[in-house]
């Protein structure tokens, strides 16, 4: 197997001249920030600082974050603030629906915070999303991106599964090594459990997780993460450069080119991922609308 991962060191703590983007607000990234204001809403989008934000509005598909904006994790990798998160929005569902609807969206990404307070963990909320979203179109696309569900995790993945989404997502973030510091409150094993968990129950839901580059993993964790990933029952996986979102989280350990992205990508599909998506920019959501248009031309049964 060729050579993966060339590093970049990064002591200079400057962005390569490769790792720029524009991001100037455009029309409907105005258009959808008013809105989101109006009806009261968190978009991953904004809480995540993420540098695709204009290019997929543009693509009408945005990622709502439900049941508020605190977290009750610490993940060092995200800037969403931890706390103590407020009572559930009964009326949110409706909202996230309206926005949709008023936006025209024909993709709709719903992810949210960690929710360990509540009983079942936010799952019940997710259903109601989905259920209000299906109200829309009969052709609206909707992928879900779902914490890990530690203590009740079959039952919540057989409700959301029963709600019927189209892509059930959940990303294991980074090599296991790196948990303890980028994602203390979560379990590598766990977030496998997921796609297990999913697989048994559905053979037609399409399966999706997402990686970070850049903390300083090896070319063998990350083949093994996603060797982990297929035979767990994920189908769709996307990899981009890992940045650091605030002050308080992990340092880059280095910015992994273009062209090593693009190996990744290459290998990914060669271990039989259905849609891989590899590039510094990539995030979870990243031509998600796409992605999944493109597969339904050419599904297949999950072995």
């Amino acid at each position: 197997m060729p050579r993966l991962l060339e590093r970049t060191p990064t002591e200079k703590r400057r962005l390569p001249d490769w790792f720029r983007k524009d991001i100037a607000p455009g029309h409907e990234a105005a258009k959808t920030d008013l809105l989101l204001k109006e009806l009261g809403l968190h978009t991953i989008c904004e809480s995540g600082r993420c540098p695709n934000r204009d290019e997929c509005y543009s693509q009408k598909t945005a990622t709502f974050m439900i049941m508020g904006d605190i977290c009750t994790r610490s993940c060092r990798f995200c800037s969403v603030s931890t706390g103590r998160p407020g009572s559930l929005e009964a009326d949110e569902p409706q909202r996230v629906a309206s926005a949709a609807r008023t936006l025209g969206l024909e993709h709709v990404v719903v992810t949210s915070v960690n929710r360990d307070d509540l009983p079942d963990e936010g799952a019940g909320h997710f259903v109601r999303v989905i259920q209000e979203l299906k109200k829309i179109s009969k052709d609206i696309i909707i992928e879900i991106l779902t914490p890990d569900f530690k203590r009740t995790q079959s039952r919540a993945v057989r409700l959301i599964l029963e709600a019927g989404p189209d892509i059930f997502n959940h990303n294991v973030e980074t090599v296991p090594r790196f948990y303890r510091d980028a994602r203390p409150q979560g379990d590598y094993q766990r977030s496998l459990e997921i796609f297990r968990e999913i697989r048994s129950r559905s053979q037609t839901v399409l399966t999706k997780s997402g990686l970070m580059l850049g903390l300083g993993e090896t070319e063998e964790e990350v083949l093994q993460v996603l060797k982990d990933l297929k035979n767990a029952g994920c189908e769709m996986v996307t990899l981009g450069q890992y940045l650091q979102s605030s002050s308080l989280g992990l340092p880059v350990a280095e910015y992994v080119r273009p062209e090593v992205f693009a190996n990744w990508k290459v290998t990914a599909r060669s271990l039989g991922f259905s849609w891989v998506e590899s590039a510094p920019f990539v995030r979870s959501s990243y031509h998600a609308k796409g992605s999944f248009e493109e597969l339904k031309k050419c599904k297949k049964p999950i072995d």
